[in-house]
């Protein structure tokens, strides 16, 4: 029985119950829950929360046809809303606001516009130095103990300090903005609190810097030509923070998961070449930080890949499947440095600052293992747990070992 209010259209789903992504044993095994998705065809029926259901895209064409055609699919979600009860655990990833992300035509262009301009205000010298002074800052914390978790201890923090830094609040900020993601993003009970924690936390930068300006992203937000509204800056601000945080914590745990527990990749990490834009990319390609959050709707029912897809009902775009397909297919096909995963999305919507995340990921990586050149995971790979949710592929810990150390001599670093 499908406990959804939409019924699956009988000729396509009659005899299969919707894959339900919000559970626990999908964070533990999402290759089943995929492989499940991908036996219903190009398009599958799921749920993102208890009674939600969704259609989950796992072919790649099929992915390539809807990202590309933005006269037959909105990234509107406001049809979608008004069906969804107010206490639904994950509203707080998916209703509409006025930003880049939920706009269509020429309002997205005009958002779109402001945050790039904004960022290429930062230049990537600068960046690199903000990345080296977050991770200096935290190297200083867990160095002397000789272990530390690269999750909690490292990723996580690390995202807020940096994202903290680059929309203008200081460092003692930063673990408001952690904390009040980590819940909005799990969608579970306390995604609410999260969601009003992290808009309160906006709401205060925007504020803050619409008294005062100051040489960061919000600052030159709020002076675009462009005239944003100060509403228009906070959501804009709420997705970019948002968007820069959870997937690059992600990217850099994934990868350094992969580095630790792999010795071809850290024995020549160690010794000088440091192979670490190809871990990085091994991770967008087969584990993808935003696993489910390529979401738009059919402006009209219509028929797709042999689907009737309802109008006013979620189709994700799922990376995570389309990642996990990629490597039973092409493993060992693929150049290292070969970016043809849809990690950064496809079409007018993808993402308009991978660069600038590409560059932060790699540089923590390797300033880390400059100072703890010795990193060892003391948890198997395979043993790693996952935090819940149906959007991310989001490591819970990475516990390792390393010598102890006090990064008090700046000309010990490479």
């Amino acid at each position: 029985m499908n406990p959804s209010p939409y019924p699956a259209p009988a000729e396509t789903f009659s005899l299969s119950a919707p894959v339900r992504l919000w559970e626990d044993g999908f964070a533990a095994d999402p290759h089943a829950y995929y492989a499940t998705l991908k036996a219903q065809g190009p398009i599958g029926w799921a749920e993102l929360g208890p009674g939600i259901p969704a259609y989950v895209v796992t072919d790649r064409r099929a992915a390539l046809e809807v990202l590309h055609d933005p006269q037959t699919w909105s990234h509107d979600p406001r049809p979608w809303e008004a069906t969804v009860a107010e206490d639904s655990p994950i509203l707080g990833m998916m209703r509409w606001r006025p930003n880049t992300l939920f706009s269509d035509g020429d309002a997205h262009i005009r958002y779109r516009r402001t945050l790039v301009d904004a960022f290429d205000l930062v230049e990537p010298h600068d960046l690199r130095e903000r990345v080296h002074h977050a991770v200096d800052v935290l190297v200083n914390r867990f160095g002397p103990a000789g272990s530390a978790d690269l999750v909690g201890d490292f990723a996580r923090p690390l995202m807020s300090l940096i994202f903290n830094n680059l929309f203008g609040l200081p460092d003692s900020e930063s673990g408001r903005l952690e904390a009040a993601l980590g819940k909005m993003m799990e969608g579970g009970a306390d995604s609410a609190q999260g969601e009003a924690e992290y808009g309160s936390y906006v709401m205060g930068l925007v504020g803050a810097k619409s008294a005062q300006r100051g040489e960061d992203l919000t600052s030159w937000l709020l002076d675009h030509p462009l005239e944003l509204t100060p509403e228009e800056v906070v959501w804009q601000v709420f997705l970019t923070l948002g968007a820069g945080h959870e997937p690059s914590a992600n990217l850099v745990s994934n990868a350094l998961s992969r580095i630790l527990g792999n010795p071809a990749y850290y024995s020549t990490l160690t010794s000088g070449a440091r192979p670490v834009m190809e871990a990085v990319v091994e991770v967008l390609r087969y584990e993808t930080p935003l696993a489910n959050y390529g979401i738009l709707y059919a402006r009209e029912s219509l028929s797709f890949h042999g689907v009737w897809v309802q109008a006013a009902v979620p189709v994700v775009v799922s990376y995570g499947a389309l990642a996990l397909f990629s490597e039973q297919e092409f493993a060992g096909t693929h150049h290292p440095k070969d970016a043809s995963h849809l990690s950064w999305g496809a079409g007018e919507h993808a993402c308009p600052v991978k660069q600038s995340a590409l560059l932060i990921a790699t540089e923590a990586i390797e300033r880390l293992t400059q100072w703890l050149p010795d990193l060892t995971a003391t948890t198997p790979r395979e043993d790693l747990t996952w935090r819940p949710g149906p959007f991310h592929r989001s490591l819970k810990a990475l516990p390792v070992r390393f010598t102890p150390r006090i990064p008090d001599q700046p000309g010990d670093r490479a």
